[in-house]
């Protein structure tokens, strides 16, 4: 069963939120990417308990290695993306879960025997809340233009590389029977990748410019072949009554006999 340790916002707060911890455990042959004789797993974490609160309570207990909130447990080890300062995603507004990383086993035990309570917000380290705490997420939501440009810099270099990497160990596999004399038919594309360079850029421009002249020109002659197709039927409706005039003609001189 989980331990249940008393916290506080601040000294004034005269009600205690409590937090659940036990030693993190997982099924037998289940990967987890958390240790589990140094993690401590920690459950109805308030909102207000960010990872440095959270770091700075139970570092007494023995060196801390990592703090991680999330919204709900993790079933299995998955695979994660670096952390960025800017493409992050949205904040859970709730309660979270929380895994405690130490550096030595020994630590977990000591947490789990803390009695409390623990203060959040001390003269030390206040944790701002309200107003202050809206106008400072507000203000770190603005990113610095040059810092993200070097960010997405580097994640394309990375994308990149991996891209490479694929289509080069899929060229290799390519025709190689594997293990049961199968032989995967891939699909390439008739386009090439072009390369992220302004000559290549020009290029596309140059073939977009070509493709729309070619357009204009083709409904310009498809504009002349309706022109073309009214005049003989203008010429064709002048003949008919022309041909209709004759007949009058020839009937009114009786030398017309269509039998």
């Amino acid at each position: 069963a989980p331990e249940a340790i008393p916290i506080k916002f601040s000294e004034k707060q005269q009600s205690s939120h409590y937090l659940y911890v036990r030693e993190h455990k997982v099924r037998e042959g289940t990967k987890s990417p958390w240790p589990p004789k140094r993690t401590l797993f920690v459950l109805n974490v308030p909102p207000y308990c960010t990872e440095e609160c959270l770091l700075r309570l139970l570092s007494p207990c023995g060196p801390v290695q990592s703090v991680e909130l999330q919204e709900k447990p993790e079933l299995a080890e998955s695979p994660k993306e670096p952390p960025s300062k800017f493409f992050h995603p949205k904040p859970v507004p709730g309660f979270q879960v929380a895994y405690v990383l130490f550096q030595k086993p020994g630590s977990v035990s000591a947490a789990l025997a803390l009695k409390g309570p623990l203060l959040v917000s001390t003269e030390s380290h206040p944790v701002r809340s309200g107003v202050l705490k809206w106008i400072r997420d507000y203000t770190d939501s603005v990113p610095d233009p040059e810092a993200l440009r070097v960010e997405v810099d580097a994640f394309m270099e990375t994308y990149d590389r991996k891209i490479a990497e694929e289509e080069a160990k899929a060229k290799e596999e390519e025709g190689v029977p594997d293990e049961e004399d199968w032989v995967k038919v891939t699909r390439r594309g008739r386009r090439p990748v072009l390369p992220r360079t302004e000559a290549a850029s020009l290029r596309v421009l140059e073939r977009e410019r070509r493709k729309r002249a070619r357009k204009e020109l083709l409904n310009f002659y498809a504009w002349q072949h309706r022109e073309t197709k009214m005049e003989h039927i203008a010429q064709l409706r002048k003949k008919f009554e022309e041909d209709k005039q004759r007949i009058e003609l020839m009937r009114a001189q009786r030398k017309f006999r269509p039998y």
